[in-house]
């Protein structure tokens, strides 16, 4: 009756992940997207251990000997450092261009049948129109990022909240100097560095000013300025919004969202490709199931780990105070340190991160500010 079962708008990360979790569910699949790829896309360029694992439980091969392995983060600010390994597992920093390379040609061995430079204009009750061609379909995919059209066309163009940072990202042709993601605070700003090869590094800086480039954001910061004096950039700036939003609701009728059409977190976080992975997953059983209230439910559950994170890193970007006391006490008692960030890749349980979260707010308490 249809000519594909699931029908994917937005041929991203987020978008082919769906097809390929679909397609292992024995769903026929379609994306369609207007650029070619590779799609490039200003971002930090890191998995985290929880990212991979979940790439892996829908199929998707991580091209880890095509990046930079990394152990852990690292924070920098109020002069002091404080780091931490992962509790298991490790990450892998690469160019985005390289990860949604290694996506179509995964998505091509999976079965997936792909339409570049194919913009759709519009979907009907099931089909997806483009200018030259109707394609019936069971279920409509939105995978078409923060600016969603099929999100507006589904009425789901609906945010219980909606808050915009501003992200820049370049790198620069330097040999990696750790095996950690470095993390610099700053008044209302961060950089973080993520390695992505042997002699490369991302360099992203967020903020909440519009105009500010990332010749401020190395001015700020002068021990990563001091590092990367002289070094060539050895691609051209880029700029996105990264944005905390919430949807009041991710589906309706046979139309779901996934990745940042249906919300994000921070940038800050560096979860959006977790999350992508893990509604991947959760959608493809859904539509097997015939029931996207399930997908649904589901999705409320992904988005709750990384919204709390979320929340308490831009409380330390928009307090001082907070911020302050927060890296004095995660400075002087690492152990703490380690915990949130197991908690943040997803290896302790709720009550064990609340756990965790009660400490460190004793020890901010305890803390002595450093001006």
């Amino acid at each position: 009756m249809f000519d594909t079962d699931v029908f994917v708008i937005g041929g991203g990360p987020a978008g082919l992940a769906a097809a390929i979790a679909a397609r292992a569910r024995g769903l026929r699949a379609m994306v369609a997207d207007g650029n070619r790829p590779p799609i490039d896309k200003a971002c930090g360029e890191g998995l985290m251990p929880d990212a991979i694992a979940a790439a892996g439980r829908i199929g998707i091969v991580v091209p880890e000997q095509e990046g930079f392995r990394f152990r852990g983060i690292r924070f920098h600010g109020e002069g002091r450092s404080v780091a931490a390994d992962f509790p298991r597992g490790f990450g892998v920093g690469f160019r985005r261009t390289v990860l949604h390379a290694r996506l179509v040609e995964q998505a091509a061995r999976a079965g997936v049948e792909m339409f570049w430079s194919t913009p759709v204009t519009g979907v009907e009750r099931s089909a997806v129109c483009t200018k030259d061609c109707r394609i019936s379909t069971r279920w409509i995919v939105g995978a078409d990022g923060g600016g969603s059209r099929v999100r507006r066309w589904a009425g789901l163009d609906r945010f219980a909240r909606n808050s915009r940072r501003f992200a820049y990202r370049q790198h620069f042709a330097i040999k990696p100097w750790t095996d950690f993601v470095e993390i610099y605070w700053g008044d209302a700003c961060q950089v973080y560095v993520t390695p992505v090869s042997q002699n490369e590094v991302c360099v992203a800086f967020i903020s909440r000013t519009p105009e500010a480039r990332m010749a401020d954001a190395l001015g700020r910061f002068p021990q990563l300025e001091s590092r990367l004096r002289g070094v060539a950039p050895s691609s051209i700036e880029r700029g996105a919004v990264t944005a905390t939003a919430r949807l009041s609701a991710v589906a309706r009728d046979n139309v779901a969202l996934v990745g940042d059409a249906s919300g994000s977190v921070d940038a800050i976080t560096g979860q959006g490709h977790c999350q992508a992975f893990l509604q991947s997953e959760a959608l493809a059983g859904a539509l097997m199931a015939g029931d996207l209230t399930r997908y649904a439910a589901q999705h409320r559950r992904i988005a709750l780990r990384p919204a709390v994170m979320a929340d308490m890193m831009l409380t330390m970007d928009r307090w001082p105070l907070v911020r302050r006391r927060a890296l004095s006490a995660m400075a002087a008692n690492p152990q703490s340190f380690g915990k949130l960030l197991a908690g943040h890749v997803g290896f302790l349980t709720t009550p064990q991160m609340a756990g965790a979260g009660i400490s460190l707010g004793w020890k901010m308490m305890l803390a002595k500010d450093r001006v």
